[in-house]
């Protein structure tokens, strides 16, 4: 890959993701301080990516990938996303608010699978040279918070403006990417919604896996839909920029995981990830912004332990445990159930929850954020015992691989892994479950 596709691959990913983290995080302070709506309607409107993770990749598998290049998909989306998002950031009424947020999630969410398309076919090497690219699309998120916050607009109409700006910057930008001609061929629908790896299911291991990640979707989405709208309400400054430190944690937790997969093995690991956010929430419900706001910091940075130590190391345990031939289909069906039926599930509860805490004090309505957070921390909790006394991956050291075929990273693998499973691979295989 020369110097110039490099440029504008990085590009590409850093203005992807800045787009994203522009409107996303603060989408909820939006909605209850400038549209005034309650907090089951932020969960409604966050549910709509869900909906859009769900369908979008129908789209890319039967219509994206057969007809058209992928650049000039990506082009068109963004182009009609920009727009889009700029009428969002005019309308005063909220039923046309979570309409048009759920068009643009529906434009937004294949951008993602085409963005990575593009970069793999342009690598002679993905394993070393995805995550050099992937990188920057968590700068950019970053990036998006940082001026979000230190220029206070988290309440702001303009959130969306400045994603409409760069969704058009990016829509142009995407032409002069390097071509990706179609492939012709459409996945089937089995592929897309990952039947093919229905056989994982014989194995009570997996069983525990697929059912917790969709139930740890739950507290998660708290996180994302109520952290922002939380911080803002207890007087926190610049919210949205101190919780890029949560990006940051993702990060540099990413570098320890190679060392304690060697240490702790594939269930601590993930034991870990799902006991942390009983840990962040129980910091957020009785941290303040006083002597208690270092419990808020912390429970900020806990989210690389939060998401690396869980969702990453499950995609790992995903790869290890599928054979070659339906890999990739796993990998669909474990993403379709968390972050589509998962986050959809969340998002509603999330709303639901939130609203029921919310009373009248002296006649000014006050969200009772002790009692909210408690609920994710004991959802969470009751994931954790039950993957604690079902899963049965639990040795130190390498999975056994189901499969006899050499390690194959998948292509809708975005994170580039190869040196976390380097992790797995140190030491001889203990006895598992099989």
């Amino acid at each position: 890959m020369n110097n110039s596709v490099r440029l504008r691959l990085s590009v590409l990913m850093l203005l992807e993701y800045f787009i994203w983290g522009a409107w996303y995080v603060t989408m909820g302070t939006y909605l209850m301080s400038s549209l005034e709506v309650n907090a089951t309607q932020v969960g409604a409107a966050y549910a709509n990516l869900s909906i859009a993770a769900i369908i979008s990749p129908f789209f890319v598998g039967l219509v994206a990938d057969r007809f058209f290049s992928a650049q000039k998909v990506l082009g068109t989306l963004h182009l009609m996303g920009a727009a889009t998002l700029y009428y969002i950031s005019t309308v005063e009424h909220f039923q046309i608010f979570w309409w048009l947020i759920l068009l643009y999630t529906l434009l937004y969410m294949p951008t993602m699978s085409l963005v990575n398309s593009i970069s793999f076919s342009q690598m002679e090497d993905p394993d070393k040279e995805f995550p050099r690219i992937r990188v920057l699309g968590t700068l950019g998120w970053i990036a998006a918070g940082l001026l979000i916050g230190f220029i206070e607009l988290e309440t702001s109409y303009m959130t969306f403006r400045i994603a409409a700006y760069c969704s058009l910057l990016l829509g142009i930008l995407s032409f002069f990417l390097p071509s990706t001609p179609p492939t012709g061929k459409s996945a089937s629908i089995s592929a897309i919604l990952g039947l093919d790896a229905l056989v994982l299911f014989k194995k009570r291991s997996f069983v525990v896996f697929f059912v917790s990640s969709i139930l740890v979707c739950i507290p998660l989405a708290f996180y994302y839909n109520f952290a922002n709208p939380f911080l803002n309400d207890v007087g926190m400054e610049n919210a949205a920029a101190k919780m890029t430190l949560g990006q940051v944690s993702e990060l540099l937790f990413m570098l320890l995981m190679p060392l304690a997969f060697r240490r702790l093995g594939i269930k601590k690991m993930m034991l870990i990830g799902i006991f942390a956010w009983v840990v962040r929430y129980l910091l957020f419900a009785y941290g303040d912004i006083g002597p208690g706001i270092w419990m808020l910091y912390f429970g900020i940075i806990l989210h690389g332990v939060c998401y690396d130590f869980f969702f990453v190391s499950g995609q790992i345990y995903i790869d290890k445990k599928s054979k070659p031939s339906f890999r990739n289909s796993a990998q669909g069906l474990i993403t379709f159930a968390t972050y589509g039926v998962g986050m959809f599930i969340g998002s509603f509860v999330s709303g639901a929850v939130t609203d029921k805490f919310l009373v009248d004090i002296n006649g000014i309505l006050s969200y009772q954020w002790e009692s909210i957070w408690l609920v994710p921390a004991i959802i969470a909790l009751l994931v954790g015992l039950i993957f604690m006394f079902f899963f049965r991956e639990k040795l130190v050291g390498t999975l056994k691989v189901d499969n006899k075929m050499p390690h194959i990273l998948p292509n809708t693998d975005n994170r580039g892994q190869k040196d976390l499973v380097d992790g797995l691979t140190d030491s001889a295989d203990p006895k598992t479950e099989s």
